[in-house]
């Protein structure tokens, strides 16, 4: 049986943090955020949260929802007293109700997302992304010729000359461009891919193409991804359907960072 602390977090609509733990002192304590470091690199990020006493005996930790946490994953550490070898902390109760219908509220920009999550080993980590804008994708429609995208807008809106970019990954430059249908306000919009025509644009040897929305000339691209809910990694959870054309197999899906992109295949 693990001897390793356990914490409760809530998350509120704001994007606000709470981190419980059992009652205990609170002197010199402290939950420690460290930025996971790529494969091979040193930790260099770390965001400290005080403990403090709660009204119910607890120890209580605050993350505000100020964009504070750098883009990546952030392991979840209880600091001891000083000198004292900090434990990772494995999760109690996650209230993450306030994250579901996420995608029907406004984002400021820039836009800060934080989703708690269990790791495959039993921690607890937070998932954050921080962005200067954000294309929200919502519903994706594939047919036999084409995939169908809508999505909305936080922190951007759409304007006349908006472009849909689909960025084939690793070819140097190689773009195919879209031009978005204006939704019912502003801020919504969609865009058809026809799956013949990006298949014959990706070659004989296959490829991925990310896909990205510039929402008015001269403004920066900003990706296209799902991210204003509960989920922390939706790759494996949202699988769309594969289509073969012409020798090809074309499949949309979400990345690792919950991006949506397109896979192009050849088919066996």
């Amino acid at each position: 049986m693990s001897t390793e602390p356990r914490v409760d977090c809530t998350v509120d609509a704001a994007g606000r943090i709470t981190f419980d733990l059992p009652p205990g002192p609170t002197e010199g304590e402290q939950v420690l955020l460290r930025l996971r470091p790529k494969k091979g690199q040193p930790e260099k990020v770390l965001h400290v949260l005080d403990l403090e006493s709660a009204a119910d005996g607890r120890r209580r930790a605050v993350l505000g929802p100020e964009p504070v946490l750098a883009e990546g994953r952030w392991d979840v550490y209880l600091l001891g007293e000083p000198g004292a070898r900090r434990a990772r902390l494995r999760p109690g109760l996650r209230d993450l109700r306030a994250l579901v219908d996420g995608h029907l509220r406004d984002r400021p920009s820039p836009l800060a997302v934080r989703v708690p999550y269990v790791t495959k080993d039993g921690h607890l980590t937070v998932r954050a992304w921080l962005r200067p804008a954000h294309a929200e994708a919502a519903g994706i429609d594939v047919t036999d010729r084409s995939t169908t995208v809508t999505a909305r807008l936080h922190g951007a809106s759409l304007r006349s000359g908006a472009t849909v970019q689909l960025r084939l990954r690793g070819s140097g430059g190689t773009v195919r461009t879209l031009r978005p249908r204006p939704g019912h306000e502003d801020r919504a919009f969609s865009f058809t891919i026809t799956h013949e025509e990006l298949a014959e644009a990706t070659g004989s040897r296959g490829g991925v193409w990310d896909v990205f929305v510039r929402p008015a000339p001269e403004t920066p691209f900003i990706r296209v991804a799902r991210l204003l809910d509960d989920v922390a990694d939706r790759k494996e959870v949202f699988v769309y359907p594969s289509v073969d054309v012409g020798g090809a197999v074309v499949r949309p899906y979400y990345t690792v960072d919950n991006d949506l992109s397109v896979e192009v295949t050849q088919a066996d």
